[in-house]
Formats: structure tokens, sequence, C-alpha cells
């Protein structure tokens, strides 16, 4: 498993850097669960990252807007994201999903086939009144993504696991390996998830208010980063 850490400026990206995170996810909470940030933040992050690890960016939780997406993926791409990662929040169907995706995927891979595009649905769907993440796996198959994951929309502190059981989490990871997709979990994730975490095996967990004391509002702290990398190894 690779430990995705969400820095929002320079400063949370040496300290998750630095702790040991795999991926670094640039993004902007201020604007919501995947709420992206500017093109010249990415751009410094993967000026830092260097190549050392790749660099993730997020690019909104998006209505279903297809051309807007994709100049939103093209310009996270062009700062030097390596993966793009989309919240369909305001997708309700799979056939949305995948001309959404297809929208993002072209305008990515047009500019670099070895990017990687992210489809991101929400386990408090029902909540959010966005799609079942489980219609996600074959939504980004069918458009060539590269990885699904399951995140929150609604940040107030419930986790995944209050939306989505053991199973229910076994089950998405299981539909999308079963497509050659990567797949990831995040969500609020405390310490108290890890232990499931580690019996799901999913390729990637995404983390960010676990590494600022429990606030996602606070800063990325090195020594979190590192605790929580030190106990997925266990």
């Amino acid at each position: 498993m690779r430990l995705l850490v969400s820095p929002m400026n320079m400063e949370e990206a040496h300290a998750a850097l630095a702790g040991g995170a795999d991926i670094l996810d640039v993004k902007n909470p201020k604007e919501g669960s995947l709420g992206a940030n500017f093109p010249w933040v990415i751009r410094s992050v993967a000026e830092l990252a260097a190549g050392r690890v790749p660099v993730s960016a997020t690019i909104g939780d998006l209505e279903f807007k297809p051309g807007t997406a994709s100049l939103a993926a093209l310009g996270a791409a062009s700062s030097g994201a390596d993966y793009v990662k989309a919240g369909l929040l305001g997708v309700k169907t799979q056939e949305q999903a995948e001309e959404m995706l297809n929208a993002i995927v072209r305008a990515v891979k047009e500019l670099d086939p070895g990017k990687k595009v992210v489809a991101s649905g929400y386990s408090d769907y029902s909540r959010a009144g966005s799609i079942s993440p489980m219609l996600l796996p074959a939504a980004a198959f069918q458009a060539g993504a590269d990885v699904v994951m399951m995140d929150t929309a609604i940040k107030d502190g419930r986790p995944t696991f209050d939306f989505m059981n053991e199973g229910d989490l076994a089950d998405f990871i299981k539909l999308g390996h079963s497509l050659d997709l990567e797949v990831a979990l995040a969500g609020s994730i405390g310490f108290s998830h890890l232990p499931a975490l580690t019996r799901l095996q999913p390729d990637i967990i995404g983390v960010r208010g676990i590494v600022c004391g429990g606030d996602r509002r606070s800063a990325v702290k090195e020594e979190l980063v590192a605790k929580v990398k030190s106990a997925l190894s266990k």
C-alpha cells in the first residue's frame, strides 16, 4: 500500500515528503473534499518532488460539465501532476460518469499518455446526492482511466467506514482490480481504521486529517506522516 498525503501548500509538501509520503496530492480543502489548488502550487510541489515521488492534483468536486472538467484536467496535467484526480460529485448515472471521464482522460492522455487519471466517488454518496461509487470502476475502465477512489464528500468528521463496511470496501477493491484498475481509499481515515485497511490492502490510502492532528484545516505534520507510514508497514 502506498500512502498518499494531501498538502495544500509548500510547507505541508515539505512535511509530507520528509515524513515518507509515497504520493504528494495537491489539493485545496477550502474548496471542498477534492478542492482544486492553483497551477503554480502544483508546479512548485512537482519541482520539490523532482521525480522522487509522484504528484497528484485534485481538480474539484465536479458538476456534470465534461468540458469544464477536461480543461481543469489539462491544467493540472500541464502544471506537473502525474495523477489527475476528479471528484464526480454532480454525476448521477454511470453514463454521465463515462462521458465525464472520457473527456478528462482524453485531455490528459493527449498531453502525456504516461499520466494517470483518478476517478473518485464518495462513500456518503446517498447524502451527497451523487452516483454510487460501486458504479465507477466500470465507467473508469470504459473511459480508459487508471485509478478508482472512494472518499467522503461531506467533511464533518464521519469516515468512509461509517457509510461502507469492510465487506463493501472489499467488494469495491475487488471490482476495481478485476478491471485492472488501481484502487484508492480515503475519507476521514483515523488510526483506528488502519488495521482494517491493512486487511483490505487497497493500492493507495489517501489521508489529510489524520496527519494534521485530526483537523484537516490544520497543517500536515512530518511526525504524523511518519507515524501513519510506520503503522501501515507493520
